[in-house]
C-alpha cells in the first residue's frame, strides 16, 4: 500500500470517528435536554404542593381567628351571664331575708309561737330557720352552677378535671352560705 492510500485510510478513521463523537454529542444534548425538562416539571410540581400548602395555612390561620374571635364572644356572654345569675341570688337572697325578718316579726307577735323571756324564739327554731336558709343558698347555688356548666356545655366550653369547679365556686370563711 502506497502512502496515499494510507492517507485515506487514516482520513477515513477520523471521519468515523467525529461522525461518531458528533452522534454521541447530540445524543448527550438530547439527553441532558430531557433531564433538565424533567427537573423543570419536577419543580413546577413542588411549586404547586407549596402554593397548595400556603393557601391551606391561609384556611386554617382564618379558622383559628375565627374560632378566637367565637371563644372570646362566649367568655363574653358567660361573663354577663355569671353577672346576671349574680345579681339575681343577690335578689334571692335579699328576699329570702326579708321573708326571714317578716318571719321573726310576725312569730314576736305571735301568742302562739313559744318565745324566750325577751320575746326572742328559742334557740332550736332559730337553728333549725339558719340550717334551711343554709340549705336553700346551696341549692340556688348548685342550680347556679348547673346552670353555668349548661351554658358552658352549649359554647363549646367546657372545663374538666379539678379546674372545673374552681372558678366557679367562690368561698368566704366568715359567710356559711358562700356555697363551701
Amino acid at each position: 500500500m502506497d502512502k496515499a492510500t494510507w492517507v485515506w485510510v487514516v482520513v477515513g478513521i477520523i471521519v468515523v470517528v467525529l461522525i461518531v463523537l458528533l452522534l454521541t454529542g447530540q445524543r448527550r444534548k438530547a439527553i441532558q435536554q430531557k433531564r433538565d425538562e424533567s427537573r423543570r416539571e419536577k419543580a413546577a410540581e413542588i411549586r404547586q404542593k407549596a402554593q397548595n400548602i400556603e393557601l391551606d395555612a391561609r384556611e386554617n390561620e382564618a379558622r383559628a381567628t375565627r374560632a378566637r374571635a367565637d371563644a372570646e364572644q362566649a367568655q363574653v356572654e358567660a361573663a354577663r351571664l355569671k353577672q346576671e345569675a349574680d345579681q339575681k341570688a343577690a335578689d334571692a337572697n335579699a328576699l329570702r331575708e326579708d321573708v326571714a325578718s317578716h318571719s321573726r316579726k310576725a312569730d314576736a307577735i305571735d301568742p302562739d309561737i313559744p318565745s324566750g323571756r325577751d320575746g326572742r324564739m328559742d334557740a332550736r327554731t332559730d337553728a333549725a330557720r339558719n340550717d334551711a336558709a343554709r340549705n336553700d343558698a346551696a341549692r340556688n347555688d348548685a342550680a347556679r352552677n348547673d346552670a353555668a356548666r349548661n351554658d358552658a356545655a352549649r359554647t363549646g366550653d367546657v372545663r374538666t378535671g379539678r379546674d372545673a369547679g374552681a372558678t366557679d365556686v367562690r368561698t368566704d370563711r366568715d359567710n356559711p352560705r358562700s356555697g363551701a
